[in-house]
């Protein structure tokens, strides 16, 4: 364990960048209708799909959260958009081509246990009857650990669930007071136990470094009681602190929050007791347990990356439910309508909620290629990906001869078109794939902290 940062890591540490969950970002979408969509989706040729459905709404606010949710006065609202969705998928299910079927579909939000366990087993349903599940596929869930009953753990064993990511956090009670979390070990251990007993074999946990409060002690202490449930899956993510875009955040403070190297120590801490553990590291943010079908794609070189993280989802296709959902066709992306209402009187309308998008270039995809290897591999041999692609072996060249001068702060290895990241600096790979991203650094200050 390293708490502190080399030197040469150091002054990368504060930079803003993109998470790389997708090239080019969201960032570079622009106002769109469904007509680009609806010729994308009826194109389709037999194509798996993925599916993705936004629930967001949460019995209560967390003052750390970034996604795109709020607290329902009452449930009239959430009946509402789930009647809504309902509508949405029957949309869709028109509007898709020949596709092959869905291999995967993900629950997030939000909390998706906010829907009453009735709801949420017709809106399943309704999914597998619209899109037609294949043998295998993967049903995963986001899940608030406080807000499970019985009930709603029946409902996820009825609609098939095969996965659950429980939003964990911390352990520590004295921050999680801090974030207005607040959910006892024995809580989360409950609902591991239950999860498991309904036949959800899968269990994914999320936690979090630089919240108010944390120091390596507390960050590390978290990752070991985590260890200790056994989770397949761990994921340890950064908070990124942006209270001019997400307002609620302004009930944390800025001079209550570690600087780029105690967020670097916290991080380091984290990782070292998931690895006595006997975790796997996975990219530059996910462990999982040998024998996790991440662990298999990462030693085969399938490891992906898409909204929602590491995956081994391959799926061409990802169809967007709810609002602000985000899709993506081999063409390029699509993003719903952020605001609920203009979302719901879209579709209540019988059209496609669609607001932005992005039609991908060529070389969109060219340098997608090599940011996606860098970030899953953390290695990538641009010249091989360019002929690959149809270009040149030296068409990124450009982008290679950036990426080489971050060689004198160790933070990758280049020779002959190829590019290596070093265990030592994997935490740093999207420096290092921002080589190749031509929007930096025009929006670079809108992006998460490097770490």
């Amino acid at each position: 364990m390293q708490l502190s940062p080399p030197p040469g890591f150091a002054r990368h540490l504060g930079r803003s960048l993109p998470r790389y969950t997708s090239y080019p970002t969201a960032l570079a979408f622009e106002q769109s209708d469904e007509s680009r969509a609806r010729r994308w989706a009826g194109s389709l040729q037999g194509e798996p799909l993925s599916v993705y459905v936004h629930v967001p709404f949460c019995q209560s606010l967390c003052w750390y959260c970034g996604c795109h949710t709020s607290v329902p006065n009452g449930y009239s609202r959430i009946a509402a958009y789930v009647d809504d969705l309902e509508r949405e998928v029957e949309l869709w299910a028109d509007a898709l081509g020949g596709h092959g079927g869905a291999a995967f579909v993900h629950f997030g939000g939000g909390s998706p246990n906010a829907l009453d366990p009735g709801d949420f087993v017709r809106l399943a349903a309704r999914l597998r009857a619209a899109f037609g599940f294949r043998g295998g596929a993967e049903i995963a869930v986001e899940l608030d650990p406080r807000r499970l009953d019985e009930p709603f753990l029946a409902g996820l064993a009825e609609a098939g669930v095969t996965r659950a990511s429980l939003g964990v956090q911390t352990f520590d009670p004295l921050v999680q007071a801090r974030i207005n979390r607040v959910q006892p070990l024995d809580q989360v251990a409950r609902a591991v136990a239950l999860l498991r007993g309904h036949g959800v074999k899968g269990v994914n946990f999320d936690l979090m470094y630089g919240l108010p409060g944390q120091d390596p002690a507390s960050v590390g202490e978290s990752a070991r009681f985590a260890a200790a449930l056994r989770p397949d899956r761990v994921s340890v993510f950064g908070y990124a602190h942006v209270p001019w875009f997400k307002k609620h955040q302004k009930m944390i403070r800025q001079e209550d929050l570690a600087g780029p190297a105690g967020r670097w120590a916290q991080a380091e801490a984290a990782d070292a007791a998931l690895v006595m553990e006997g975790y796997r590291r996975v990219g530059i943010d996910h462990y999982a347990l040998a024998g996790d079908t991440l662990i298999k794609a990462a030693r085969a070189g399938a490891l992906r990356r898409n909204f929602q993280g590491y995956t081994t989802d391959s799926a061409p296709i990802l169809v967007p439910l709810g609002a602000s959902a985000i899709g993506r066709f081999p063409g390029g992306y699509i993003q719903n309508a952020r605001a609920v209402n203009t979302w719901a009187k879209a579709v209540r309308a019988g059209a496609l909620a669609i607001e932005r998008g992005l039609t991908l270039t060529t070389e969109d995809r060219l340098r997608a290629r090599v940011i996606e290897r860098l970030m899953c591999d953390l290695k990538a041999d641009v010249g091989g990906i360019c002929e690959a692609e149809g270009f040149a072996a030296d068409r990124l060249d450009e982008a290679v001869a950036i990426a080489a001068l971050l060689q004198a702060d160790a933070l990758c290895r280049v020779e002959h078109r190829r590019i290596v990241i070093p265990e030592g600096a994997r935490r740093l790979a999207r420096v290092v794939a921002a080589a190749f991203d031509t929007a930096i650094p025009a929006g670079e200050q809108r992006h998460a902290k490097a770490v």
